[in-house]
């Protein structure tokens, strides 16, 4: 009998969360969450040398955040670096480092994202922030390659976001951002089926809506807000809508082992 009464414990209290996060989230679309304060806190942006990193560096240099840049290009991350400090960071420090070698990111911060959250963990504190995209959420037609490396991410950061609140780290706080398509070069010549519903996003429209997302410590990021309908009803339906149709690809369609 002990076992049942846990378990239709465990459920209520399931569906009461679940319920309570659901109105949360209604609520705060209508009256937006209040933003936190990130003046003086360290903020390491990795691929800082130019596109949405660089322009994530100048705004949160614009809210007097201590900035650690990163990039495998020496001469941008430096540009940047410059940058951020016209834009009002009194402290930028940029290093050159490429993230996809392990022995690089040791030489430059003798430490791994996974070594990053001992630290977290000690304090209390800390904000992952994770920017997949929508080709994390599903297959899309002609970008396996990609769509595996997104997913890889997204399943990453939702579980160490899963490990930090099972574990009660509360003021460990995570973001997992999921764009469609952002106009930069990786995706030159992309378009979408339907424009009107599913732009192209601008860069910098991008980086104002995760930057807001980070400061109100939403989880999720959908953005454009429409893909948030299209996961609800992959989730829903057993043959949902895909995106695998709504993107074309220009004649020469970008290779995503060329990019970095």
């Amino acid at each position: 009998m002990a076992p049942d009464l846990n378990s239709t414990k465990d459920l209520f209290v399931f569906l009461g969360k679940s319920v309570f996060s659901v109105l949360e989230d209604m609520v705060f679309t209508l009256i937006p969450k209040p933003q936190k304060n990130v003046a003086g806190e360290i903020v390491l942006i990795t691929g800082a040398g130019s596109g949405l990193g660089r322009l994530l560096a100048l705004k949160f240099a614009s809210l007097g955040s201590v900035l650690v840049l990163w990039d495998i290009n020496k001469e941008g991350t430096e540009e940047t670096c410059e940058m951020a400090q016209a834009a009002g960071a009194t402290r930028v420090y940029a290093y050159t480092c490429d993230c996809s070698q392990r022995e690089e990111v040791y030489r430059v911060a003798d430490q791994t994202y996974k070594a990053f959250l001992p630290a977290m963990i000690a304090n209390d504190h800390g904000h992952l922030v994770c920017i997949s995209s929508s080709a994390g959420l599903t297959g899309v037609n002609g970008l396996a390659d990609y769509c595996a490396s997104k997913f890889a991410a997204f399943g990453f950061a939702e579980a160490v976001f899963a490990e930090t609140v099972a574990q009660k780290q509360m003021g460990i706080k995570t973001t997992i951002v999921c764009p469609l398509l952002i106009n930069t070069g990786m995706f030159e010549g992309c378009t979408t089926k339907f424009p009107s519903l599913l732009p192209v996003l601008e860069p910098e429209y991008a980086v104002r809506k995760i930057v807001d997302a980070i400061l109100q410590e939403k989880v999720y990021l959908y953005i454009p807000r429409v893909l948030y309908f299209l996961v609800f009803l992959k989730r829903i339906l057993v043959l949902g809508p895909s995106f695998r149709e709504l993107y074309i690809a220009p004649e020469k369609a970008w290779k995503p082992e060329e990019v970095r």
